[in-house]
């Protein structure tokens, strides 16, 4: 099926289940569905695992990672500062207080895309900005930045050069250590950092 009709679903969907709890955010200034079904279609909502991964390595303050999962499967496993803002509580007062914090950049996650997509219509449609959706979620960050696959040998120099970062990257969040072969083109190198009490509220 194409992708544009899935998540065209899957805003028809999110927009029936928003009709009812408007009664929650009689305050909030919703934009039109028009305008909505224009930024849906941008593809600048999304963030790969590649640039998730940079901006916690290099500690951005901005990030604000938002993990729409049932709070079952956060405790399991979960990005570095990660808060659980469950999809099914998203229209909370508690939940959305979350959102729309000046200077943040939330970037909402699931197993795979799809419902951190309708977190993201959800937000959009209460006229939250700054959000963006980690293209693949969890699935995608173990396949990219976990267990990085080398490229073949005729790759490009640039698809080296990403491989070296995924690789450099999957150290930095698992701790593994990597045998460096000396014939290999220069590595990003990261020292992990220590672990540290992320306070209630974000980034």
């Amino acid at each position: 099926m194409n992708r544009n009709y899935i998540i065209l679903t899957f805003l028809m969907l999110a927009l029936a289940v928003g009709t009812l709890f408007l009664h929650l955010q009689k305050d909030t200034k919703q934009i039109q569905p028009e305008a909505l079904l224009w930024d849906v279609l941008q593809p600048t909502r999304y963030v790969t695992t590649d640039q998730v991964a940079k901006r916690l390595i290099e500690k951005d303050p901005s990030l604000m990672l938002i993990d729409v999962r049932p709070a079952a499967e956060y405790t399991q496993f979960t990005l570095p500062g990660a808060l659980n803002v469950p999809l099914d509580s998203l229209y909370t007062s508690a939940a959305l207080a979350n959102f729309g914090i000046p200077g943040a950049k939330v970037v909402l996650f699931a197993n795979d895309a799809i419902a951190a997509d309708e977190a993201w219509v959800i937000l959009r449609r209460l006229n939250f900005k700054n959000n963006y959706v980690m293209k693949g979620g969890l699935n995608g960050w173990v396949e990219t930045i976990i267990r990085p696959v080398a490229p073949a040998e005729t790759a490009p120099e640039t698809a080296f050069e990403q491989y070296n970062f995924r690789k450099a990257a999957s150290m930095y969040f698992t701790g593994a250590k990597m045998d460096v072969n000396k014939d290999q083109k220069a590595k990003v190198v990261f020292k992990k950092r220590k672990k540290t009490v992320v306070a209630s509220g974000g980034c």
